[in-house]
């Protein structure tokens, strides 16, 4: 029996490959090659189709290097916002400091990471359309009912993957399953992309089950194809299709009665509050390029249980964001910057030697479930020590500020089974597309826009009320390592107040989930929030002072130039770049 391999390109880029990438139906199979008996029937389909699941995890070069296309997108979602810091040393993949700094040039890897990887997620989606399609038209060993489940399985990954590319790039080139290899290499990229994501999404609504195909996890089904519609809708600014969508997959859900931290613990995952999920596996070998691999630099360095790779902190505007009031409310004016908490990152000598936390301090409980500060319980690591965890260079302090992410870390308990033989910072912990909290602060911002001020309140309200159950984090001694209080809005008394406490909201929520960066763009807020937070930033870490964000430039990145390049001239760059 003869092996062949399926090879597709576009603009210079080639794949080959068909592997899975998660729990459940996800398994390992080899990479790259199929049966000849298998390319035209149902195996060939079915193993398409998972080779295009694959490419949720971001991951085409084996373990190291896609940081880029993370599913968590904290590379283009989250360092580039008020939220968190590349972290490392300045000489650590330096091309994300030029990220940071909204100065890339075309030649930027992260660009070219981003771009290869969720193209290939494109592909993939396109071949099994393609494969699907032949089987159809010849021996149709697929039943009708299977072939409208895989094509709105394959349409609602290739409208993500090119969701991705177009809040990053917005001017790429349309590759269906219609167009050959060879005129994609000479597509230009001068045409709206949302047409196509918004059928490819209606196409997935309208096919796919409300339950899990053969209850297998990680599987697309309506409600994440409601919910992604619903998502595009609300960038467009459609907001009364989307809370329509919106409405649809929160319906008869409870979100106070689904524990904010069970998002993110391993042994927790596919709970009812996850939409959209990338699925994570360690391989049997002990491998990791099925895991988590795109999260792997971030959260701890140095003498802890973990030991690498101080990527991805939190900033200190993210953390004095959680301040609240006597009331148990945000500080909706900004004013949580006055005096603000810098844990010991200021100090020196003795003083900082002899750091004592101050536990009086009022913070949303959130807080520390999303920074890990000197003084405080981290997992089951022991109490978080500051520089000893973080990542410094030479005698200096640590580059990144002194917090740490949590979420993208697992328990050392875990440890065996669910961390790769790369090391203890690749692990299968999932990750969050759409969880349902997303969805219902979506659902808010659209009540908001619409007036609807009432509802929106209680969209907010539900997700603060889920907050304040949160088991209080410790101390060395047990006590709770903060004044933690959360309570509900009494009102909404305009639909302005309203509007900037569901954007707040959203911050505090889907913190170092991918989404800040996109938020700011979509609401018009980009420039003003980034230079702001740059210059309350810088006053204490001078590194970030001086950001600027060009109007009608760094709302988007540049198509990397060997795309161009490649392209003989089609792919035009985008505008400013």
């Amino acid at each position: 029996m003869k092996n062949i391999k399926i090879f597709i390109g576009i603009v210079g880029l080639g794949i080959a490959g068909l592997a899975g990438c998660g729990k459940s139906f996800l398994e390992k199979t080899p990479q790259g090659q199929l049966i000849e008996e298998q390319v035209g029937n149902k195996k060939g389909v079915e193993a398409a189709l998972i080779g295009a699941y694959a490419i949720l995890n971001g991951n085409v070069n084996g373990t190291w290097g896609n940081y880029a296309s993370a599913p968590s997108q904290w590379v283009f979602g989250e360092i580039t916002s008020d939220n968190a810091h590349k972290g490392s040393t300045p000489t650590d993949q330096p091309n994300m400091n030029m990220l940071v700094n909204f100065s890339p040039l075309s030649s930027n890897d992260n660009l070219s990471t981003m771009w290869q990887v969720y193209y290939e997620g494109v592909l993939r989606t396109n071949s099994t359309l393609t494969l699907l399609k032949q089987d159809q038209a010849g021996n149709k060993s697929i039943s009708t009912d299977r072939a409208k489940q895989i094509e709105g399985e394959a349409k609602l990954l290739r409208a993500h993957y090119y969701f991705l590319l177009w809040r990053v790039f917005k001017n790429v080139p349309i590759i269906d399953e219609n167009i050959t290899t060879e005129d994609a290499k000479v597509v230009k990229n001068d045409q709206d992309i949302l047409p196509l994501i918004e059928s490819d999404l209606k196409t997935a609504v309208a096919n796919l089950p409300t339950s899990k195909i053969n209850n297998e996890a990680g599987r697309m089904d309506q409600y994440a194809a409601k919910a992604y519609l619903g998502k595009l809708y609300l960038y467009q600014k459609k907001y009364q299709q989307a809370l329509d969508l919106f409405k649809a997959v929160i319906a008869g859900r409870d979100i106070t009665t689904m524990p904010y931290q069970n998002n993110y613990d391993v042994l927790k995952e596919d709970g009812p509050e996850a939409i959209m999920v990338s699925k994570h596996i360690i391989n049997p070998d002990g491998s990791g390029d099925n895991a988590n691999v795109g999260d792997m630099l971030s959260g701890l360095n140095g003498d802890n249980p973990v030991g690498c790779c101080g990527f991805y902190q939190p900033t200190i505007d993210l953390v004095n964001a959680y301040k609240v009031d006597a009331n148990g409310l945000p500080y909706l004016d900004g004013s949580y910057r006055n005096n603000p908490y810098t844990s010991d990152i200021k100090l020196t000598g003795d003083a900082l030697k002899n750091y004592k936390l101050d536990t009086k301090l009022s913070f949303d409980p959130r807080l520390d479930y999303n920074a890990g500060r000197r003084g405080v319980a981290f997992l089951d690591y022991g109490i978080f020590p500051g520089d000893p965890w973080l990542r410094t260079e030479g005698n200096d302090r640590p580059h990144g500020g002194p917090f740490s992410g949590i979420k993208t870390m697992i328990p050392k308990a875990l440890f065996s089974g669910h961390t790769s033989n790369d090391g203890k910072y690749v692990t299968d912990l999932d990750v969050n597309i759409i969880r349902l909290a997303d969805v219902i602060l979506m659902a808010a911002e659209c009540d908001v826009e619409l007036n609807n001020l009432g509802e929106a309140l209680n969209f907010v309200n539900s997700i603060r009320n889920r907050a304040a159950k949160l088991p209080a984090k410790v101390t060395s001694d047990g006590t709770p390592a903060a004044n933690y209080i959360v309570k509900p809005y009494p009102s909404f008394p305009s639909q302005d107040y309203a509007r900037n406490a569901v954007r707040f909201e959203r911050r505090l929520e889907l913190a170092m989930e991918g989404h800040r960066f996109y938020d700011l763009v979509r609401w018009g807020v980009a420039k003003q929030v980034i230079e702001s937070y740059s210059a309350f930033e810088g006053a204490i870490l001078p590194t970030f002072k001086g950001i600027t964000f060009t109007i009608n430039k760094n709302e988007i990145f540049p198509i990397p130039q060997d795309e161009i390049n490649r392209s003989m001239g089609n792919l035009k760059q985008n505008t400013g770049y």
